[in-house]
């Protein structure tokens, strides 16, 4: 909480309840919510609190760096308390996004480096397969 407080208070942004909850929210799961979802989520805490809030919320706490916004090819985007470099995975059948973890591409950027007259500055690596629950459905 000191962490969003104090970036709030450098950026000289306003730090609204509605802002908090999205963040909280996000930092509490580790599912990769759409915006839609974390509105359904928050709907009783916050009656009040519209889809279009946490869009503006959502949209304020990724240009500040405290969430990720993913892009998984799916029209809408999924969002990401956790804002360390790491890959994600998407099953192909029911959306599921989750985190690949124990897998070290620190050395990505370098690499990819060698290959082309770019300077990399990041990436975002995302991998699609079938989770285990849809593939027990077969």
């Amino acid at each position: 909480m000191d962490n969003i407080t104090s970036i709030f208070r450098e950026k000289k942004l306003k730090l609204t309840p509605q802002r908090i909850a999205v963040y909280k929210y996000l930092e509490s799961t580790k599912e990769h919510p759409s915006a839609e979802t974390i509105y359904k989520a928050l709907q009783p805490a916050y009656p009040t609190m519209s889809l279009a809030t946490v869009y503006k919320a959502l949209k304020t706490l990724v240009e500040v760096d405290l969430i990720q916004e993913l892009n998984v090819g799916e029209g809408n985007f999924r969002y990401d308390g956790n804002v360390s470099m790491h890959p994600h995975i998407q099953c192909i059948c029911c959306g599921k996004v989750d985190d690949i973890e124990g897998l070290d591409f620190s050395n990505l950027n370098s690499e990819v480096q060698k290959h082309t007259d770019y300077e990399i500055l990041t990436n975002k690596l995302y991998f699609y397969g079938v989770c285990l629950s849809c593939k027990n459905l077969k």
